[in-house]
């Protein structure tokens, strides 16, 4: 099967049953998204599949032939951080940052389709994305500081 992982293009030779996160993870080494609860509840592995959040521990390689996937590693780069990123940095957000990265890519997901969110557009789309640490407000405040900025771009 071949897929666009973060603008590069990769064979995997994997069962097509296998979900993409272990394919991330042990066939390509990419280990921004993380195994948290396997059954597509926790977040901690969203990645964006052709543009749409997704839980990849519940994406059969299979089913993904040809799409175009962006992780956390190739939402920004270091010199060019994402607004989201760079919102969380700013926010100190992060505490232990185990579900950091499927909150990224959850946050900027909801910003693509909808780039001035209210706090109830902000509680629906990251209310499947747990967060042990409790830093929900922070992440409030840090997606509304994106949206901020994409807005001033």
């Amino acid at each position: 099967m071949r897929l666009t992982v973060n603008g590069t293009l990769h064979e995997v030779d994997v069962e097509p049953d296998m979900p993409l996160l272990w394919v991330l993870r042990d066939a390509l080494n990419i280990t921004g998204p993380k195994y948290g609860c396997g059954i597509a509840q926790c977040g901690a592995c969203t990645v964006h599949i052709d543009g749409q959040a997704v839980r990849s521990c519940q994406a059969p390689i299979g089913e993904l032939d040809g799409a175009e996937v962006t992780t956390i590693e190739g939402l920004g780069q270091p010199t060019s951080l994402h607004a989201v990123q760079q919102a969380w940095i700013e926010g100190q957000v992060a505490q232990c940052g185990y579900c950091q990265a499927g909150q990224i890519m959850q946050a900027a997901s909801l910003l693509d389709r909808n780039p001035a969110p209210t706090d109830s557009d902000i509680d629906a789309a990251i209310s499947g994305n747990l967060c042990r640490c409790g830093t929900y407000p922070r992440i409030r405040a840090a997606i509304h500081a994106a949206a901020q900025k994409l807005r001033e771009v």
